[in-house]
């Protein structure tokens, strides 16, 4: 047992309970984190209806997509660097900020070039935010739930991705300024920003990694209040930075983030592959606009049990069987997909799809932050983010040529190939469930 006077900030918030507090961190980033996915899983309604409406070309539709994945590559790994650099806060204020006044000024686009370019401004913003906003709350979490509780706030994507679909089915439809009035309502995010910046706590990791050890203390000492614990007595402890590992290439971390980038890279292959395709997809197979949206909202709500399932096993099994079961049912799912052919087999692959790639993505985002030092925590998880949407970028540029060649069944074939090199790489990630970050 450590000496009272000796306890470190990590070693004082690892000890809390849960609180209210720690709830509404997680409710705070968490409502930031849906509004994200409420951004993203609108493109893929929208481009339904541009292919109509503006009789746009399938490589066109791609870059629709494809734009904003770029702009979310470079979001992901400046944002992480600020994030180290600037305070956690503080980037994810900027990011929501900045996407929101992007989607607004998506819904006014009067051409594809115009799209094109507020699209990548949406994902900058986008990039940047979840990786932020992960490591955050990774932060607070007390250590023995840490990895549950970054699930619950990767549980807000399916929360914010449903809304899309509801959007999708509701207004997109609704006449020629259908998509314009589904991208307004995504500029929410830039009044929410206001919220994030007076409402949520910075990092005690990244106060105490930059000196400002008084104000750490002022933050610690709100969740002890709140979990009605002691303070201990003395100054507050710094932990001891171990410079041989600020770099996420150093000789102690560069194994797991090479296994990290493969991971990132391969599922936001398939994910993005998948599922800002299938709309598209399933009107190209012959359903309706309406229905095709329709199939959608029910695939979409399938990932919530998914999120469940995952907060629970990642403290029971760990992260690193977790990732790899989930991203294992995703490559048979796909793999399902391929071969559906009737209205009801198309359903169920594209739930059980849903399901078990979301629970890999709770997964993946409980293990990212873990896996590195304070000094770089925020770099390490927006670089691997950042490496990933290189991938989001190809994917959809990389189905309409897959159609041509083998149509539906080819592209899910070629999903299902990726996710299962994903689960290989996951099984190469240190497993950390139960262990302060500071031992990453």
């Amino acid at each position: 047992m450590q000496n009272a006077e000796a306890l470190t900030a990590a070693d004082r918030l690892d000890r809390l309970p849960f609180t209210a507090k720690h709830r509404r961190l997680l409710v705070g980033s968490g409502v930031g984190w849906a509004l994200d996915a409420m951004d993203v899983g609108l493109v893929g309604s929208i481009m339904v209806a541009l292919t109509v409406q503006w009789g746009l070309s399938p490589g066109q539709v791609s870059w629709v997509a494809s734009v904003g994945f770029a702009g979310m590559a470079v979001g992901a790994s400046v944002g992480g660097l600020l994030a180290d650099r600037i305070g956690r806060r503080q980037v994810f204020a900027l990011t929501l900020l900045v996407y929101g006044l992007a989607t607004g000024a998506a819904a006014l686009s009067w051409s594809v070039g115009a799209l094109l370019v507020f699209r990548f401004f949406v994902g900058l913003g986008l990039g940047a935010e979840l990786p932020v906003a992960s490591t955050l709350v990774s932060e607070f979490a007390p250590r023995r739930i840490r990895g549950r509780v970054v699930v619950l706030l990767e549980a807000f994507w399916a929360v914010g991705w449903t809304l899309a679909a509801l959007l999708g089915y509701l207004l997109v439809p609704t006449g020629d300024d259908g998509w314009r009035w589904a991208l307004a309502v995504g500029a929410l995010p830039a009044v929410y920003a206001v919220v994030v910046r007076r409402g949520l706590p910075e990092s005690v990791r990244f106060l105490v990694s930059r000196g400002r050890t008084q104000e750490a203390e002022r933050v610690v000492r709100e969740f002890e209040v709140a979990a009605g614990v002691e303070h201990p007595r003395g100054e507050l402890v710094a932990e001891v930075a171990d410079t041989t590992r600020h770099s996420i290439w150093a000789p102690a971390l560069r194994r797991r983030t090479a296994a990290l980038w493969a991971v990132w890279f391969c599922v936001n292959f398939s994910y993005y592959g998948a599922f800002t395709w299938i709309p598209s997809l399933l009107v190209a197979d012959g359903f309706s606009l309406v229905k095709s949206l329709q199939f959608t909202l029910i695939i979409t709500l399938a990932q919530l049990p998914g999120y469940a399932l995952s907060a629970y096993l990642v403290e029971v099994w760990g992260r690193r069987r977790t990732l790899s079961v989930f991203l294992l049912g995703s490559a048979v799912a796909a793999v399902l997909y391929a071969g559906a052919d009737a209205r009801s087999s198309i359903l169920a692959a594209g739930m059980l799809l849903s399901f078990c790639n979301l629970g890999a993505w709770g997964a993946l985002y409980a293990a990212t932050p873990e896996i590195y030092p304070t000094a770089v925590r925020g770099r390490g998880a927006g670089a691997a983010a950042g490496f990933g949407r290189l991938a989001s970028i190809l994917a959809p540029l990389a189905v309409p040529p897959l159609v041509v060649l083998g149509g539906t069944g080819a592209v899910f074939v070629v999903l299902a190939v990726s996710f299962a090199i994903a689960a290989s790489a996951s099984l190469a990630l240190p497993e950390m469930r139960g262990e302060a970050l500071e031992d990453a």
